[in-house]
């Protein structure tokens, strides 16, 4: 779990998740969406590959990236606890809210 949230920390992985959440892409589109250089991506890309947030695939002479939803979902069922407990401070506030009118 520490791996993940330690890739998630830095800003440009979480801009190429963004970009993969739209759907897969060879790392060249992402060097030109990014404005970073080659290196850096593929230095990002592999952080993310390693902590199995993306995969990879050869695509003729290009590598194609994805997210990997089940690394993600980790992600999302520790979160969900805090979720619920915003709801409920949210519906609180409503509650008072309405109250107060």
């Amino acid at each position: 779990m520490n791996a993940i949230f330690d890739c998630l920390a830095e800003p440009n992985r979480r801009r190429i998740l963004d970009l993969l959440r739209l759907g897969e892409r060879p790392a060249g589109d992402l060097v030109g969406a990014l404005n970073i250089s080659q290196p850096g991506v593929s230095k990002h890309l592999r952080v993310l590959r390693e902590a199995g947030l993306v995969t990879s695939a050869v695509n003729g002479q290009r590598r194609v990236y994805a997210l990997s939803p089940e690394r993600l979902a980790v992600v999302d069922d520790w979160l969900a606890p805090y979720r619920r407990f915003w709801s409920e401070r949210l519906d609180d506030l409503e509650t008072h809210l309405n109250h107060e009118q």
